[in-house]
This record gives structure tokens, sequence and C-alpha cells, in this order.
């Protein structure tokens, strides 16, 4: 509880710009971003570790790094654990036929954990960059050779750091092929199903991509936020900060970006976000003071504003609010199941409200 106080009082700012982008129309409750923690020398070594991307139940953290041990460039690592309130175990090498002696970057692990998708220049690609997909029968089996996602995804241009959605059936990525505003813009692939091909890559357009670079997208299992990392843009801290923007149904627009505040964000270079499956934890990488490489792996936790009444405690009179408001859209009570809500109070935020019941939560001013 002590922890949780602590970034309360650190992060009022970060909330009150979640409150302003997120509280018109069909959209979500408030909530705060916590203090950023690195990952330890278990799983960060002094070379580049980068691009995190975890697994659906919590237990698998694969991301991209160049350290001793590989086959290429950069290769594609994990580090496992047996339990979400365990410590990472050392990352280990996916070795062929994943990794080869090109540079295998940026991975994605799908929601069934069955699909890994990546970015290589291997010869006999499509461009300087390529997406591919390299699948497996079971979470138990091993990974076959990586499909390249041919010529109606890749490009001559650069096409890299892919993001799979939850359905399988959007993937976001980056390219500098034509057509976009900046170096690297974010892309869109969709299919019908997951065995039908993927189609012709739409621009996001504005107000997501800008004549900055907008890079290396990570989209929330809900399908509701979009996390990347932008250089220069308007509001940031650095040279590349971690940005987000949201959307009320899957159906909706974008709205306007935003950047995660200066808690998150620093003067260095935080890059690479990849958000976990319950919303809850924003793993991204940074070469900022205190980590042990040139670029470590960090999580910062994305916790809902439960103290609904702000009377400096989570009881019985703000469960009461959530039942007021049962079945409304109100954004005030809408917390779960992801920090951002879902559009409808119901049961998903009694229980996120209950996780935190006889919690203090400072009051502004104290």
């Amino acid at each position: 509880m002590e922890r949780l106080n602590g970034y309360r009082t650190r992060l009022v700012l970060v909330g009150c710009v979640a409150a302003v982008v997120l509280g018109g129309g069909n959209t979500k409750a408030d909530f705060v971003f916590g203090e950023p923690t690195n990952l330890g020398p278990t799983v960060n070594s002094p070379e580049h570790d980068y691009g995190p991307s975890i697994s659906a139940d919590g237990l698998a953290l694969y991301f991209h790094s160049n350290r001793p041990g590989g086959y290429g460039d950069y290769d594609l690592w994990v580090a496992k654990r047996p339990t979400t309130n365990d410590s990472w175990e050392e990352p280990f090498n996916l070795g062929p036929p994943v990794n080869t002696s090109a540079r295998d970057q940026s991975p994605s692990i799908s929601a069934d954990g069955l699909e890994l998708y990546f970015s290589s220049d291997p010869p006999g690609g499509h461009g300087e960059h390529d997406l591919y997909v390299s699948t497996r029968a079971t979470p138990d089996d091993d990974w076959n050779s990586p499909v390249n996602l041919g010529a109606v995804v890749n490009t001559s241009s650069v096409d890299r750091y892919p993001s799979i959605s939850a359905d399988g059936l959007e993937l976001h990525f980056n390219s500098n092929r034509p057509g976009g505003y900046g170096n690297l813009d974010i892309w869109i692939t969709t299919r019908t199903t997951r065995d039908d091909p993927w189609g012709i890559p739409e621009h996001l357009s504005a107000p997501i991509n800008t004549f900055a670079d907008d890079r290396f997208p990570s989209i929330s299992s809900d399908g509701l936020a979009l996390f990347f990392y932008s250089f220069q843009r308007s509001g940031g801290s650095g040279d590349a900060d971690l940005c987000m923007t949201m959307r009320g149904t899957i159906q909706d627009d974008w709205i306007t970006p935003v950047t995660l505040g200066p808690t998150v964000n620093t003067p260095y270079s935080d890059s690479g976000p990849g958000i976990s499956a319950d919303g809850r934890t924003l793993f991204f990488s940074s070469n900022r003071p205190g980590g042990l490489g040139i670029h470590d792996l960090w999580q910062t936790p994305i916790i809902p504003t439960v103290d609904l009444n702000g009377d400096g405690i989570v009881d019985a009179a703000d469960m009461c609010i959530i039942v007021d408001y049962w079945g409304t859209d109100e954004p005030l009570c809408d917390i779960g199941p992801m920090p951002w809500g879902d559009g409808v109070v119901d049961v998903q935020d009694l229980i996120v409200l209950a996780e935190h019941l006889v919690e203090e939560v400072p009051r502004p001013g104290r």
C-alpha cells in the first residue's frame, strides 16, 4: 500500500492528462502510470535489450538483443517465470530456425502463444526489412521456420515493429513506404479470419501519425488503447517519448495521442512499448540512468483511480457510487476490466474496486 500511495502522490499530473484526454464522449475512467522499475540484471545485459512483448498469461517476455550468445546482429530472446508473482528467469535465445545471421527484431507474441511475428532482413526478402511470422502447434512445441508475410504486406521499403491484436485479425506495424507522413509511420493490415491472407495495409493517418517518427505500436488486448513512441512530438520530455491513444470501441477512430508524462518519459530515449494482456503493466525500453546496459527493459504499472468520491479511502461508499451508475457509461466508475474501462459500468468495475478495498489514497494537498 505504501508503494501505491507513492505512485499516486508522484503522478497527479499524469492522471490529470489522462482525465482530459479520456474524459469526453464514450470514453473511459481516470488512471495513472506508476514509477518505472528496471527489470534487473537477470533480464537485462550490458548491450541493447529492446522491444518487449509479454505473453497473455504474463509468464513469457519476448524481446530482441545483441547480447553475446546470439546468431546474428540482433536475435530474439525470451525470459520466463513460473507465476506472475515470481521473478524473471535468465533469458534464453530462441535459436534456429527463428534466429539467423540477419537482424531478427521486435517480436510480438499472439494471445494463444502460437504465432510469433517479428521483423528481419535476410537475403531474399522484399525490402530493407520485412515482416515474418513463425508458428507452432502448441505452446510447448518448437517454433517452425519463419514465413515472410509476402508482397501484399511487405514492400521494398522498411517494414518492421509488428503488433498482433488479441483476436489475430489486426497487425499494426511501422513502414517508411510511400503514402506516409514521416520517416516511419504506423500502418495496419487486417484479415477476416486467422485462416485468411492479410489485406493491403492502410495508413493510420492523423492524429496518430505525424511528420515526426511514430514507431513501435503495441495494441491492447481489448483493442481500445494503442501505445507507441514518437520522436519530438509536442508535449514530450526527451528525444523519444512513449505515447498512447484511445478509442471508445474498435469501430471508432483513435483520438489525439498524448505522451505518458514526465514520470514515465525522461530526457532520454523511452521507446519500444509492450502492454500486458490485463492492461495493468506497460513494458518498454530505455537508455535512462539507472540501467545496466545501452538500452534496458523497464516496466511501469497502470493504476485505475478507484477512490471515486475522493475521500482518501476505497470503501463501501465507492461501491455505492458504482451501483448508482450501474449499466451506464459513466467514465468515473468505468474502471474495469482494463484501467481505461470498457464503456459500461458493471460487475467488471466492481471486481476492480474490490481488489482495492480499504486502501488509503492520499488526497490532493495532504
